[in-house]
């Protein structure tokens, strides 16, 4: 990511921020729309879920300017969601519903260039989390 990808994402998601419990609705409304298997996943508070959601949103995107800082909790993520049975092909249905909800909750805000920097922000993220969860399932063989 460039800096000024890094700034877009930061920039638009401090609008998403009063609007965090509508658009984590949102988010889950769709990604079982589009993935209806994946719902059995989430047990509990799905309250207690779109908080988690959120405060795992605002972590990323505030250490996106120094992503060495965010990989660590990413890498510790990405093996806890292995346990609840996610697979490499989970995360790009997961962005196309976070790209989708930001879409809805940005409005005439969202524009190609932002597309670009958020799509680029969530496959670097989503890239490692990807290798990191594998490479603890491999370990585990």
């Amino acid at each position: 990511m460039n800096p000024s990808q890094v700034a877009l994402v930061q920039d638009s998601f401090a609008k998403v921020v009063p609007i965090a419990d509508q658009a984590a609705v949102l988010f889950y409304d769709r990604l079982f729309q589009i993935a209806p298997e994946v719902k059995p996943m989430f047990h509990g508070d799905m309250a207690e879920q779109r908080r988690k959601l959120m405060s795992v949103l605002g972590v990323v995107v505030t250490g996106l300017s120094r992503l060495e800082t965010v990989l660590p909790a990413a890498s510790a993520l990405a093996k806890k969601h292995v346990t609840y049975g996610v697979k490499d092909e989970h995360y790009p249905i997961v962005g196309a519903a976070l790209l989708w909800t930001l879409e809805k909750g940005l409005g005439e805000a969202w524009n190609p260039e932002l597309a670009e920097a958020w799509t680029t922000a969530y496959g670097t993220l989503s890239g490692y989390m990807i290798s990191e969860a594998r490479s603890d399932a491999q370990a585990a063989e």
